[in-house]
């Protein structure tokens, strides 16, 4: 394995971010990891005290990259930690620094993974495949596949059309749009989710909304940026800001909420970049998730009721790394006969396990999460699942059929707001 060498003091940035610590603990209780197994070294504490130790020379790069990559990157510990430590940034530092410590094995797995998921064309080509061979793969006994094949064996979803979602989408009736709407599609979410794209034009534009889908737009860097690929994801950073740029919108939005933590981040994530410093903050001063950006508008569009009962399940990126909790349940709200139920004290905050590829790089732990949180969501006695997350959505699907209970519909948050404007019935949401 390459060695990490020790840093400098006083002018290495994970040093500045690792000192804010104070050992308080309590990240502890806040962080999935540490509650699965009380491993010290499998919470954010823990996995600073290796950090330090690392910078100082008196631990090599092993145990540190073993650690972090058990960590989910889910930043509950964020908001529960009272010193302000930015334990997001230390992770996604950390990970660039500790990558060359990684075994060949683990390195030829790794870029198999990112040779695919933030190429939406490459996702595409394999949607003719999963169509015809999806069924018989979920017949192939799981014994016989190794761990990350067998995990995505487990995750693949539903190949359904795909609607056609770029150009310009004018608000319903033509009138004067309310605002000019650029929206992200991304890479899976292009690929296996442009059903949930094609809802979110719908409603904004049923709100009098202009929408904007830039045909030249690609992966907004997301998966590389949460794994400590920052070359790669200041590179698709750049290439996102230029594509809705040139779009000329008021506002980006997405419908991922990783997606979203990210795009958030761009000043941060190209600050030294003095082409492109500038251009980054005012883009992350534009980016909203989509159910934060509706709840800003005053709705025009009629709700038609629709009696079912939702337990919310709140993605990580989304609550956590946006603040983005209130937004989604207000717009639930609001849909007439529809009941929104909680989900049981202590199980709301905790990470599925989906994590962008966690659920492929650590599907062990990423299981004991998902069937947490299915157990969690059963007893909330939900018809429906929401969640502002694809990634979540496979993973709360794969989980909920795991567990052999009566079926559960997993839909994103803006389905089932489309589903109201468009009077759709209880038992075809349900099916």
């Amino acid at each position: 394995m390459a060695s990490v060498r020790p840093a400098d003091e006083g002018t290495d940035p994970l040093r500045a971010l690792t000192d804010a610590c104070v050992h308080c603990g309590f990240c502890l209780p806040a962080c999935p990891t540490y509650q699965l197994d009380g491993e010290e070294a499998e919470s954010p504490r823990g996995r600073i005290h290796l950090l330090r130790q690392l910078l100082e020379g008196e631990a090599g790069p092993g145990p540190v990259l073993r650690h972090l990559d058990n960590c989910l990157g889910c930043l509950a510990c964020v908001p529960a930690c009272p010193s302000g430590v930015a334990y997001d940034q230390i992770v996604t530092v950390a990970r660039e620094r500790v990558e060359p410590a990684r075994g060949v094995a683990d390195r030829l797995r790794r870029a198999g993974i990112f040779a695919l998921f933030p190429h939406p064309r490459r996702l595409a080509v394999l949607r003719g495949p999963l169509r015809l061979l999806g069924p018989v793969a979920r017949r192939v006994p799981p014994r016989l596949l190794p761990p990350t094949v067998r995990a995505m064996n487990r995750l693949l979803p539903p190949v359904l059309p795909r609607p056609r979602v770029a150009g310009l989408h004018p608000p319903a009736g033509d009138a004067r749009p309310r605002a000019v709407v650029g929206l992200l599609t991304g890479c899976v979410q292009s690929a296996f989710f442009a059903h949930v794209s094609a809802a979110v034009i719908r409603v904004l534009t049923a709100e009098g909304c202009a929408v904007v889908v830039p045909p030249g737009q690609g992966c907004c860097g997301a998966l590389d940026h949460h794994n400590g690929r920052l070359a790669q994801a200041r590179q698709r950073a750049r290439a996102t800001i230029a594509a809705f740029d040139e779009a000329g919108v008021d506002v980006v939005v997405t419908d991922v909420a990783g997606c979203g933590s990210t795009m958030k981040e761009y000043a941060e994530l190209l600050a030294g970049d003095a082409l492109w410093a500038q251009r980054a903050e005012a883009f992350a001063a534009r980016v909203r998730d989509i159910t934060e950006f509706l709840a800003t508008l005053d709705p025009i569009a009629p709700r038609h009721p629709l009696p079912v009962t939702v337990a919310y399940h709140d993605a990580c990126h989304l609550a956590h790394g946006q603040g983005v909790r209130d937004a989604p349940r207000r717009l639930l709200r609001g849909i007439p006969q529809l009941r929104l139920v909680p989900i049981p004290p202590g199980e709301a905050e905790v990470c599925c396990g989906s994590a962008g590829v966690y659920n492929l790089l650590r599907p062990a732990q990423a299981g004991q999460l998902g069937a947490r949180k299915a157990a969690a969501l059963r007893d909330t006695g939900a018809q429906v699942v929401a969640a502002g997350n694809p990634g979540c959505l496979l993973q709360l699907r794969a989980a909920l059929a795991d567990d052999e209970g009566p079926p559960l519909a997993t839909l994103h948050t803006i389905e089932l707001l489309d589903a109201s404007l468009a009077g759709t019935s209880p038992q075809a949401v349900l099916a």
